[in-house]
């Protein structure tokens, strides 16, 4: 049986919490800071959970050791 890999790229993007909710960081932070105001780019540093329930089940399925981390 060979080893289960983790998805590299996943990893990055995502982490899981202790009770197993699925992190993400907010889209829209790449660039074109100038146009947007202080408190939305204030708002990009924060980690949010993700709800959408096809998305944890990918990403625990893609990133297996997440919580080794």
């Amino acid at each position: 049986m060979p080893k289960i890999k983790t998805h590299k790229g996943a990893r990055k993007r995502f982490r899981l919490t202790r009770k197993g909710k699925v992190m993400r960081m907010k889209q829209g932070r790449g660039h074109l800071r100038r146009k947007k105001n202080s408190s939305k780019i204030s708002d990009f540093r924060h980690a949010v959970p993700s709800t959408e329930k096809s998305l944890i089940k990918l990403v625990k399925r893609v990133v297996p050791h997440a919580d080794e981390r």
